[in-house]
């Protein structure tokens, strides 16, 4: 199957989000959709066509989702998608694959990426709030991402690295 568009994907086609650090620029940006579509374009699992969407959102979050009522995602054609991803990675200079990665967007509305650690600590100095809105690259299927990728960090997994007393707003 072509790649669709990402919108005409079912809530539950398997989602992969990869979070870039840094973000990406504009070249950057066009560089990594144009790899990451021809890839698309010819994945297969077991050599059947996979129908597949993606986004780019912020610069930052590459979201890929295969619908899998047609044809769902193997390990090997799961790593190849890495192995594409790691490439992407040494020719851009940039991470997306790995975790302990935390993104957040701060007061100014940039999006930014700090490993857990430090969220705690800015957390605790109040740089970041309940309220402040983080964003889950742990989602699963397409409908988590709709509903919850980008959300108030006090109603998130994100909240087990904030002190209790972080404040409301």
């Amino acid at each position: 199957m072509p790649l669709v568009p990402f919108d005409r994907l079912p809530d539950d086609a398997r989602t992969w989000v990869f979070g870039a650090d840094p973000a990406l620029g504009t070249d950057a940006s066009a560089q990594l959709l144009v790899a990451v579509d021809e890839y698309l374009a010819q994945w297969h699992a077991h050599g059947a066509p996979l129908t597949v969407g993606r986004s780019l959102t912020d610069g930052r979050f590459l979201t890929i989702a295969v619908d899998q009522h047609t044809a769902g995602a193997s390990g090997c054609s799961i790593d190849g998608m890495f192995r594409l991803l790691q490439q992407l990675e040494r020719a851009l200079g940039v991470a997306l694959v790995g975790g302990g990665r935390v993104y957040y967007r701060d007061a100014n509305g940039a999006v930014q990426c700090v490993n857990r650690d430090e969220f705690s600590v800015r957390a605790a100095n109040n740089g970041i709030s309940r309220d402040t809105t983080v964003y889950d690259t742990t989602v699963g299927s397409l409908g988590a991402w709709r509903a919850h990728f980008a959300r108030p960090a006090g109603s998130s997994w994100h909240a087990q690295f904030m002190p209790d007393g972080a404040r409301a707003g």
